[in-house]
């Protein structure tokens, strides 16, 4: 069994003598094991590595073995902090991903843009929605960022989506946690949900995005602008990484009808929201830029930045981010 933490049979057998006798000493535990010293340090290296011993306070040249349980706790949390790192970078690469696809697509003509359809104005973009919509027969999936949605808009898509939902269509829509503190878009999603709909909220969202069919996506051709015009895209292979970014968030979002996580804090003592603005200001970001991808107030984006530099007893941003970084809150890559 204790293959699977990579040990092998000499690390397996020096664990189990110091169960045995936590008194030994290494000439002692040598001489037990009938191994050389050098095949004996390398084991001992190992399971230091994995925290399943420790230097014996009594005795400095022995050893003593640590509860397992709390051992492999211990590799088990560094093994997620290790794949939670890995998971952000794949988001990053994904996110990345959709944004040069929408540019190249973008920088295109229009006649040449296979499995690529550019709308002009928000007027076309609503028109070409409205027919899109008529054919879904199965889901549709939305990321809705910018924080608090307008009444009218609101307003403006009840008729829709309570047509979509009568038929049976699956509606899946992320908002931002920021929303939880607009009673009008909270009131709607409530009603959203009421007739079958499924709401959750993320700390952030890369795009705007609404996927049809998981066959048809629609993105903003400017993110900063998503009213100037947008693509319609049909292509297999970025259907296919659109329907794995939206998979991914919404796995990881908050149904809205559950307490916010703002509240919840992880075992560095950050809420998600912060976890989401130290990533974006060690990218480089700007307040008005995090406070737009948070969905809100350049201010409460202030608040948030001066709250983390708190927590890291830092004077500065610049030495927030050093600190972040010999924490392991950040990757260094930022």
């Amino acid at each position: 069994m204790l293959d699977a933490l990579g040990l092998d049979n000499t690390c397996a057998t020096v664990y189990r003598t110091l169960l045995a006798q936590p008194q030994a000493g290494l000439e002692e535990l040598r001489c037990l094991l009938a191994v050389s010293e050098e095949e004996l340090r390398a084991a001992l290296d190992k399971l230091s590595e994995l925290a399943l011993i420790r230097p014996s306070l009594d005795a400095p040249r022995a050893f003593r073995a640590v509860d397992p349980e709390l051992g492999i706790q211990a590799l088990i949390a560094r093994q997620q902090e290790r794949l939670a790192a890995e998971q952000q970078r794949v988001e990053r690469l994904r996110v990345a991903a959709v944004q040069l696809a929408a540019d190249f697509a973008a920088s295109r003509p229009r006649k040449a843009m296979a499995d690529v359809e550019r709308l002009d104005g928000i007027e076309e973009i609503r028109d070409r929605i409205q027919v899109l919509v008529h054919g879904v027969r199965d889901e549709v999936m939305t990321f809705a960022p910018g924080g608090a949605q307008s009444p009218a808009s609101m307003e403006a898509a009840k008729p829709q989506d309570q047509e979509l939902l009568e038929r049976g269509v699956r509606m899946r829509t992320l908002y931002l946690d920021s929303v939880r503190n607009s009673p009008a878009t909270v009131a709607y999603a409530k009603w959203l949900s009421g007739l079958g709909g499924e709401v959750r909220t993320a700390p952030s969202l890369p795009i705007r995005l609404m996927i049809m069919d998981r066959n048809v996506a629609i993105v903003p051709a400017d993110c900063e602008n998503s009213a100037a015009g947008a693509l319609v895209l049909t292509g297999n292979g970025t259907l296919t990484a659109l329907c794995a970014l939206f998979d991914s968030i919404w796995e990881s979002g908050v149904p809205l009808g559950t307490v916010s996580r703002d509240r919840d804090r992880d075992h560095r003592g950050l809420t998600a929201q912060e976890t989401e603005t130290l990533r974006m200001l060690g990218q480089g970001l700007t307040d008005e830029a995090v406070a737009k991808r948070l969905g809100v107030s350049p201010r409460t984006a202030r608040r948030i930045a001066a709250d983390l530099m708190e927590l890291l007893g830092a004077r500065s941003r610049f030495q927030a981010g050093t600190r972040a970084v010999a924490k392991g809150w950040l990757t260094g890559d930022e």
